[in-house]
């Protein structure tokens, strides 16, 4: 699904949100001490573009959440409380209420102390579409006086966000070719060795650009550009985004029903029709692909066994084909035990095999002490908790922007048959997701050995 016909802000769009704000700044005033929500209806078309609205804001944290299917949209602004622990917030919040946010790869570990291990926010703002259907609701917290003073400074004079105008200079990889290949040497000693399964390497991408591009920008490009996707932006400050583009499901939660998905194994798309077939073919049948979808599949089930009454898994894989990859899906749905939380799931699953390894404890440790970076957010957890619903999406085909500096993230998951060539060239393909909005992406088509002379040179 993408999103086709999308419809820019206009005067009608703002005015219409803006009685609705007012609105909910007189219920706001008029609200018995016992209320926790507040919401008022909004006749709005389907494929209103909300991101320009978004990003004009000052009020922080900022989240925007696409659905993978487009039924569903929210922009979430503001907060009325944070958390560290999703479940102690999942154990107050209301029936209706969501907090939003995320748990990082590594946040607060001894390599990465800086990074949150996890940040979750219930907003004082939500604006939010499921199908053809708007709402705008209040979150009420203690302090009335703070709310009234954040709502009445949202502005409605909001102008379009420009498309990319920045070109790429150069690119720099963290490792580089050199260090990715002594990498892959070692995990595939380490698999000989049988310390484990698998184990997912992940490659830093730093972009330099003619000219800043904000997060706002490039998740507008991505949404346009990038179907079949989850599309994420999770923003703490002015000065930090992370934002993302990924194909790939955590969970999804409604009620005792949970659907989850092994999504590994991975080649690219075509020149034509005739050789996309043929590639997807060669995906489906490869045995080394088939083997690492296999891994993930059984890593989750045995996740999920204490915690579910009964299992259905896809006895074949299905192809997923976005725009500049395909790969390997196979999924998994679970009817639950009384009372499993989300976050309880949230711990379970996360870090799946498909971007740590099998088993995780060691594929974690291998990371540590090989990974020449942090991957903070990248590969992470981001969604959302509820009391009937939960959903998340695994942090992949996404970037930290920082201001103004672009940081790409990719993995690849390493296996026995593994070359450092072909797996370069897989985290190109996944780059290339991002990359290729500014209207300079060679990353598909360059050897490894052409991009270790640049970077070499930066």
């Amino acid at each position: 699904m993408s999103r086709v016909g999308v419809i820019e802000l206009s005067e009608v769009i703002l005015t219409a949100l803006q009685q609705a704000v007012e609105l909910l700044i007189a219920k706001l005033e008029q609200a018995s001490a016992t209320t926790q929500r507040l919401l008022v209806k909004l006749d709005l078309s389907k494929n209103i573009d909300l991101i320009d609205w978004m990003d004009t804001q000052d009020l922080y944290p900022k989240f925007y959440w696409q659905s993978r299917n487009c039924r569903e949209e929210v922009v979430a602004l503001g907060q009325i409380k944070t958390f560290t622990d999703p479940k102690a917030a999942e154990k107050v919040i209301s029936d209706d209420q969501r907090i939003w946010g995320g748990r990082s790869f590594d946040g607060r570990t001894e390599r990465n102390r800086r990074c949150l291990s996890s940040f979750f926010f219930l907003p004082l703002l939500e604006l939010s579409r499921i199908d053809n259907d708007w709402h705008l609701a209040v979150n009420v917290g203690e302090d009335r006086d703070r709310m009234l003073t954040s709502l009445k400074q949202l502005k409605f004079d909001t102008s379009l966000i420009s498309g990319i105008q920045s070109t790429i200079l150069n690119r720099s990889y963290t490792p580089d070719f050199s260090g990715w290949s002594n990498m892959i040497t070692r995990a595939l000693d380490a698999i000989e060795n049988k310390a484990f399964e698998k184990v997912v390497l992940a490659r830093r991408t730093q972009l330099q650009l003619d000219k800043p591009v904000s997060p706002a920008q490039l998740l507008k490009a991505s949404c346009a550009n990038n179907s079949n996707s989850f599309h994420f932006l999770m923003a703490l400050d002015d000065k930090h985004g992370f934002i993302g583009s990924t194909p790939e499901r955590l969970f999804q939660r409604h009620e005792y029903t949970l659907q989850t998905e092994a999504l590994a194994g991975t080649i690219g798309r075509g020149h034509d029709e005739a050789e996309d077939h043929q590639l997807a073919q060669w995906l489906l049948s490869d045995n080394k692909n088939r083997y690492e979808n296999r891994l993930v599949v059984d890593d989750i089930v045995n996740r999920l066994v204490p915690c579910s009454q009964s299992m259905n898994v896809a006895q074949i894989p299905e192809l997923v084909q976005l725009r500049k990859v395909q790969h390997l899906k196979r999924s998994i749905d679970a009817q639950l035990n009384d009372g499993i939380f989300s976050a309880d799931l949230l711990d379970n699953l996360q870090p799946t095999a498909a971007i740590a390894g099998l088993p995780r404890d060691p594929a974690l440790h291998f990371i540590a002490e090989n990974e020449p970076f942090s991957r903070g957010w990248y590969s992470g957890a981001v969604g959302y908790i509820g009391q009937h619903h939960s959903e998340f999406c695994v942090a992949i085909r996404s970037a930290l922007i920082i201001e103004g500096d672009v940081h790409l993230f990719a993995g690849a998951g390493i296996v026995p048959g593994s070359i450092a060539e072909s797996e370069w060239k897989e985290l190109n393909r996944k780059t290339s997701t991002l990359c290729s909005l500014f209207g300079q992406d060679q990353s598909s088509s360059e050897t490894p050995e052409m991009e270790f002379k640049r970077a070499s040179c930066n």
